[in-house]
């Protein structure tokens, strides 16, 4: 990726990220002797390594020896990238600058050496720092070496750790850091960053066409600089346009594929799933942006459904939402590491077509009979129905079917009321999240809105 390397941002003004640069600005303007360890945390390739090491000539830039202050403007902040020390670090070659590598140095030797030779002054540079890459990759015991080192750092190290796995961080080397999030880049902010390559590059490009690459960069700087270097390098000397993006990266007919794959979970057509996947997967598209661009449609659903937002075409419950939602996400991960890139999706349609079936389909009582759609069960009934109840309520949570084995049901005025034997049953039922089940079950097996309340047996 020749495009990501040279065009990094050298120095705080550069980075793309308006919110990067405010927070950095802020921490060196109002104290510029600050954190001796700072934990730079968010999604790949949003720029930590790089942020670090303009933060690294922030701290060693020689032009701040001259200054001589604790607090300095903005414009005073800025590495000056002329002196030996913003030089080297650029290239790699400043001694007192080292980056350590978290997902290859593991051991617990590494870090020993680390706290062996961290006492030693640095040769040339104001402050040793030391740039720890994917930190979350360490070791337990390289771990713990590192909490020592950090609890007394003498004062002239500083570290900074990078990760894209904060919850991998043990909390005890995060509560000693000064943490800097890093947020998913906008649409904005990866054009912000793609002009600097154009301009730099003379690429002849569309406006559009560079929208489109910030739109399927999902929100990586790194990646949006990986699809322009690979379109220049195919497209020639030929203006790159939107359609050429589209046909490369083969989102050509993806909104008219989404809404098929919808339509096909809509009506529990599994069939209809599959064919839909097995196109997608004959014309090459990554599946990835696939789901990504399925996840923001239901979020946007949800959010309609919820009044927070404009509110689209009535196709799902929010419960089966959420559930879509929540397998959409699933498939979203695994899909990194799939063997066929497919298979995630096609799990996905096989588990919401099982789901949305012991919910909705007919649903036999121990007679073979079934309760007539749209209407409570009658008096004599009711037994059959609550069995057939207890058995869906079990695909969900058998520990709440045992507990409703131990309660009867009632039917009152249009109302079902299950009866609990002890205050501890019924408290078990009316926590918010079985409520629900029990809520969803008793309605998909009625075929309608049912009042249910959940009593105790009078003593």
């Amino acid at each position: 990726m020749v495009f990501y390397r040279t065009y990094r941002p050298q120095k705080i003004s550069e980075l793309d990220s308006a919110d990067l640069r405010e927070r950095l600005y802020s921490i060196f303007t109002k104290n510029f002797d600050t954190a001796h360890a700072y934990l730079f945390s968010g999604p790949k390739g949003l720029g930590k390594t790089s942020a670090a090491r303009i933060v690294a000539k922030v701290i060693n830039c020689e032009k701040h020896e001259k200054l001589k202050k604790a607090k300095l403007t903005e414009a005073e902040i800025e590495p000056d990238n002329k002196c030996w020390q913003c030089t080297s670090i650029t290239s790699g070659t400043n001694f007192d600058v080292l980056e350590i590598d978290g997902a290859s140095n593991r051991g617990i030797d590494e870090i020993r050496d680390l706290k062996e030779k961290i006492n030693l002054l640095p040769g040339k540079a104001a402050r040793k720092v030391y740039i720890i890459d994917e930190v979350h990759m360490l070791t337990s015991e390289a771990f713990n070496a590192l909490l020592k080192t950090l609890e007394e750092p003498p004062a002239h190290a500083v570290f900074i750790l990078c990760t894209t796995e904060l919850h991998k961080v043990p909390q005890t080397i995060v509560s000693r850091c000064f943490r800097v999030d890093f947020k998913k880049a906008t649409d904005e902010e990866i054009e912000r960053s793609l002009l600097r390559i154009i301009k730099g590059e003379s690429i002849k490009i569309e406006k559009q066409a560079i929208s489109a690459i910030a739109k399927i960069s999902d929100g990586s700087f790194r990646d949006a600089a990986k699809i322009l270097e690979e379109l220049s390098l195919t497209s020639g000397k030929k203006t790159i346009t939107q359609d050429y993006v589209s046909e490369k990266f083969n989102t050509l007919g993806i909104e008219l594929a989404i809404e098929q794959f919808i339509n096909s979970l809509n009506t529990k057509d599994t069939k209809k799933g599959f064919e839909v996947v097995s196109k997608l997967a004959k014309q090459g598209i990554d599946f990835k942006f696939f789901i990504e661009n399925l996840l923001e449609k239901f979020h946007l659903m949800l959010l309609g459904k919820l009044g927070v937002g404009p509110t689209l075409e009535d196709k799902f419950e929010i419960s089966e939402i959420k559930t879509i939602l929540e397998l959409l996400a699933k498939a979203h991960s695994e899909t990194k590491y799939a063997v066929l890139p497919q298979l995630p999706l096609e799990l996905m349609i096989v588990e919401w077509s099982e789901r949305a079936q012991s919910l909705e389909f007919r649903v036999q009582n121990s007679q073979g009979n079934q309760v007539a759609a749209g209407r409570l069960p009658s008096a004599g009934k009711l037994d059959s129905f609550y069995n057939d109840f207890i058995n869906e309520v079990k695909v969900h949570n058998h520990l709440i079917a045992g507990v409703l084995r131990s309660c009867e049901i009632e039917q009152t005025n249009g109302s079902m009321q299950i009866i609990a034997i002890s205050k501890f049953h019924k408290e078990k039922l009316e926590e918010s999240k079985t409520f629900k089940i029990l809520q969803d079950v008793a309605e998909a097996l009625v075929g309608k809105k049912v009042k249910l309340d959940i009593i105790l047996r009078p003593s």
